[in-house]
């Protein structure tokens, strides 16, 4: 008997991203001097508000100086930052949070997958097909048995509980990939299926600052019923550009609780086990993003990138081509033309408009026949990847 995880097996053979950053490599290699504009990897791409870089400059200053020097701190986060995001829940999105199930964490995407220590190996998953893939991957790596449930034009791309029982579910909502938005009534039906079968929903609300359609939720914790059910992750990366600084936060009631356990001490006891904390540096960055001024400023960015989906939502209006997202979501998902298969779409636009996108396929069964775009860009970059676009897809038909 060997000693590797076989699970890691199960994976396939190349991450998607891998794949893409791959295929441009090759391209770029055979075109020395081409242009070309990504909207492929949602990577953001305007600076840290000032308001950030201050305090990160600040907070250095104080490690430098051995009067106000920290070193380990705790390792569910600093107060000062908990109780900010607590203000931020209450005054943003009209949900009541202690700083008790509030923990901070390196990114969203660390605790997505650090999340599954607290469950034994081989429970099921319900996964929406298309999906971000760190869901699948980490969920394969784990043991856990998969129930894919699809996600399609006939539901908007928003799958609503299966008939089957699970112990796990992923949703994320604004969604990657398809922009889609679950409606208050949508992610109540999720909230009751739980509750009434004992399972816990992972809700990845990494996009939930671009939602800005009042009716819509922003936080799976405003729904009723949702604190015996719900785990919330967060993200400071989209919201304020934090992809290369790192920092995010999960949320974990203190109703929560299977087998006579409560999850989140049971989370609290593993980062005590596993994890240090973010750096104090990084927290106090993201404290001024939740500052008055930096919601301010990071507002700015936000409303920059939704500008750019709305600027592709009307390129794809104009050339009839169906999609969703661009109203509350940095990311547009559109139908291949011409009943081409995504990868066939994304050599095509790479090739003829020097424009990488994201080909359907990589996000599962049902991402097959769309791409998705990003709205991460500038604005004038983002106008002529359009133009560009425009050009290839009108000689489709």
């Amino acid at each position: 008997m060997g000693v590797i995880n076989e699970h890691f097996n199960r994976l396939t053979a190349n991450y998607l991203f891998a794949e893409i950053a791959n295929r441009v490599s090759a391209y770029k290699e055979a075109n020395k001097g081409c242009d070309l504009i990504s909207m492929g990897i949602g990577d953001v791409t305007r600076p840290l508000p000032p308001v950030v870089v201050e305090a990160i400059q600040s907070a250095a200053q104080e490690m430098g100086d051995p009067v106000t020097f920290r070193g380990y701190g705790p390792y569910e986060g600093y107060g000062f930052l908990r109780e900010a995001i607590a203000r931020y829940y209450q005054d943003k999105l009209g949900v009541e949070v202690n700083t008790s199930e509030i923990f901070v964490a390196s990114g969203a995407k660390d605790d997505l997958g650090a999340i599954l220590d607290l469950f034994r190996q081989g429970v099921t998953a319900i996964i929406p097909d298309p999906v971000y893939p760190a869901y699948l991957d980490v969920s394969a790596i784990t043991g856990n048995d998969v129930i894919y449930i699809d996600g399609n034009e006939s539901n908007g791309f928003l799958p609503g509980p299966p008939d089957m029982r699970a112990d796990l579910v992923y949703l994320c909502s604004p969604n990657n990939p398809t922009g889609a938005v679950y409606t208050r009534q949508g992610l109540k039906e999720w909230v009751n299926y739980a509750n009434r079968c004992g399972a816990i929903i992972l809700f990845d609300a990494a996009y939930e600052s671009f939602v800005s359609d009042p009716g819509l939720p922003r936080s799976i914790l405003s729904i009723p019923g949702a604190r015996t059910c719900a785990i919330e992750l967060c993200s400071f990366s989209k919201t304020a550009g934090f992809t290369g600084v790192r920092c995010g936060y999960t949320v974990i009631p203190m109703e929560l609780e299977r087998q006579g356990s409560n999850i989140g001490g049971l989370w609290n006891r593993r980062l005590a086990i596993k994890y240090n904390g973010a750096s104090y540096i990084v927290q106090k960055a993201a404290e001024a993003v939740l500052s008055d001024e930096g919601y301010r400023q990071i507002r700015v960015n936000t409303e920059s990138y939704l500008a750019n989906a709305k600027e592709i939502a009307k390129t794809m209006d104009e050339l009839g081509i169906q999609y969703t997202g661009g109203d509350n979501s940095p990311y547009i998902w559109f139908r291949c033309p011409g009943n081409m298969g995504s990868w066939q779409v994304f050599d095509m636009l790479l090739a003829e408009a020097n424009v990488v996108c994201t080909p359907g396929a990589g996000f599962g069964r049902n991402g097959e026949g769309w791409v998705r775009l990003s709205a991460f860009g500038g604005q004038e970059t983002t106008r002529e990847a359009m133009r560009r676009v425009k050009r290839v897809l009108e000689r489709q038909g």
